[in-house]
């Protein structure tokens, strides 16, 4: 019989990665930040859109479609622990840390790709 602690601790080797993650542009330095709760399925998903061409962020759509695949990078710039509660909901600590990065960063206008929320 597994004990409280033992599927603690398995329940978090089952999460996946999750935390706030960079796209950058190699070529003028441009970045874009978010935020994921699987940082593995994020980076596979922002490919497959993006060489597909249908990203819903224009501008760096059109960069990545000027420059290719390899002049990008997706960076993981921090995670979040998981919690030993199983039905604990990690989207405001994701947003909080998010803004942490955006604040740092300021990925807008001839820096980035993000868009400034009012």
């Amino acid at each position: 019989m597994i004990d409280k602690k033992e599927l603690k601790k398995l329940y978090k080797q089952t999460l996946p990665p999750m935390g706030i993650y960079q796209i950058k542009n190699l070529i003028n330095g441009k970045i874009f930040i978010g935020n994921s709760k699987n940082l593995h399925g994020k980076s596979n998903s922002y490919k497959f859109q993006l060489n597909s061409g249908v990203h819903v962020n224009g501008e760096l759509q059109k960069d990545y479609s000027k420059y290719g695949e390899q002049n990008f990078t997706f960076e993981v710039l921090d995670t979040l622990e998981p919690k030993d509660d199983p039905s604990y909901k990690y989207d405001d600590d994701l947003k909080t840390l998010e803004d942490l990065w955006l604040e740092k960063l300021q990925p807008f206008r001839e820096k980035g790709y993000n868009i400034i929320k009012k």
